[in-house]
């Protein structure tokens, strides 16, 4: 494998030159496509309809023959097209396949508790159809220069999970690979993706308008994963990376795996020598891909349908995900569910401060009163033990004694004590600014307090006297 991995970082430092090869090629190729359209063959008005057609592609167009013994360990066909030309790679799971702690079968179930991710004013379409979607592109950003030589699609039908992965051989060959996605993307409701809003879907976007697809329009309902993924674990894994969440949380081991960073040197290279063996790990990495988008969205639909701490969802050990996971379901609409979570974390025999200040915060929003108390309590207690203390429970402290319950003497011990955390705090500070302003608020509540107490003070003496 170190042989292997040696080799790919050889790939890795030939890029830039192969990066500029490519641009000129993908250049050269749009410059045809523009050219094209001013005389009316490929760029469309608003009211014409891009020149592929559904019935552009079919199974009959297919011809294997055509591709050299070198891709038949790559498991690939040719798809032909009015439009071109262009490679697809088809595997098909069956629905008991697992991967990771999960089955495929689940997402018939989960799937449905996935329109949850619908904006509120969309239409119910009343049934859910997925798409998940994963590129592998020769570079990082969204901008025209980017190329999806690797086009990953995977999707249900009838009892299968298929796998649809599809290879551009040269750039020229992408417009019949967007014209075959003008034709089968319709067909879904939702498209999933991990990172999908910021990358890949602006990429594939950009594609369609540069290879003269300009009136082509979806509007799936896009369930990007890494959001709730982040809100979920940011604070739990030291990463949300999907191969890390993977891992962690999906029971999901990659094994010689080719790191995605990897793949569009080895596209380059493929371009310079045509031997295309080594795309075969590039082949590989994105199924896997498209299975754990499939795993995670299994995940995220049992928790959505309340299948947390039963079969394969456990129930969260830390408090602070237990506490994301009630946050995350109660902005989805699903405040029952995440009720016994913020009680497991209220309980929790490890808490973390802030994870405690968070679901005070909640409860006071919501006017649970009892448990915040409790909560900035425990937060308060945590933070006389820690080396470098916070003091916002203090101050929530103090409010409430102030405020709520007139126990002025509790309220200004508690903000006398924030005081001296906050002086400690300004000394080992690049903030001293914004400490200063902290503590100039805090010694304003101090000195308000005092004199709230001593008008009571007095008024009591004088009352005694009278």
């Amino acid at each position: 494998m170190s042989g292997l991995r040696d080799r790919l970082l050889r790939l890795k430092n030939a890029q830039v030159a192969q990066e500029e090869r490519l641009a000129g090629m993908v250049a050269h190729s749009e410059s045809s496509v523009i050219a094209e359209g001013e005389e009316g063959a490929l760029i469309h008005g608003e009211d014409q309809a891009p020149v592929a057609t559904v019935g552009a592609v079919s199974d009959a167009a297919v011809d294997d023959d055509t591709l050299s013994s070198e891709w038949d360990e790559l498991g690939v066909r040719i798809v032909q097209s009015t439009e071109g030309a262009f490679l697809v790679r088809e595997s098909r799971y069956p629905l008991s396949h697992k991967h990771g702690i999960h089955e495929l079968i689940e997402l018939s179930e989960a799937q449905n508790q996935l329109d949850a991710f619908r904006k509120p004013d969309s239409a119910d379409l009343g049934y859910t159809n997925l798409l998940f979607l994963d590129l592998e592109t020769t570079g990082l950003g969204v901008g025209a220069g980017n190329v999806p030589f690797m086009v990953g699609l995977a999707y249900l039908q009838d009892d299968v999970f298929i796998v649809e992965q599809m290879l551009i051989r040269h750039p020229a060959e992408e417009r019949a690979m967007i014209g075959y996605l003008c034709n089968l993307l319709p067909s879904f409701t939702h498209l999933v993706t991990y990172n999908g809003r910021t990358f890949d879907w602006p990429v594939l976007y950009n594609r369609f308008i540069l290879n003269g697809f300009r009136t082509f329009k979806w509007e799936p309902i896009h369930i990007d994963l890494l959001h709730p993924s982040r809100s979920v674990w940011r604070n739990t894994l030291v990463s949300c990376r999907l191969s890390h969440v993977e891992e962690e949380r999906l029971g999901i081991t990659r094994l010689d795996d080719v790191p995605g960073s990897l793949a569009p040197a080895i596209y380059f290279q493929y371009l310079a020598d045509r031997k295309p063996e080594p795309l075969l790990g590039v082949f590989q990495h994105n199924e896997i891909d498209m299975l754990s988008l499939a795993a995670l969205a299994i995940r995220f639909g049992h928790l959505l349908g309340g299948r947390i701490g039963t079969g394969t969802v456990p129930m969260p050990e830390e408090a602070e995900e237990l506490l994301r996971t009630g946050l995350w379901l109660e902005k989805m609409g699903k405040s029952d569910l995440a009720e016994p979570l913020y009680a497991a974390a209220a309980e929790h025999p490890r808490p973390t401060l802030k994870g405690l200040c968070l679901l005070a915060e909640r409860d006071k929003k919501c006017g649970n009163w009892q448990r915040a108390v409790v909560l900035w309590q425990k937060a308060v207690d945590e933070a006389a033990q820690a080396a470098w203390p916070d003091y916002e429970a203090h101050i929530e402290l103090a409010m409430y004694y102030e405020h709520k319950t007139k126990q002025l003497d509790e309220a200004l011990e508690l903000a006398e004590t924030a005081f001296s955390i906050a002086q400690r705090r300004l000394t080992g500070s690049r903030m001293k600014g914004n400490r200063r302003t902290e503590l100039d608020l805090l010694r304003k509540r101090i000195d308000r307090l005092r004199i709230k107490i001593n008008k009571i003070t007095e008024a009591s003496r004088r009352s005694g006297h009278s």
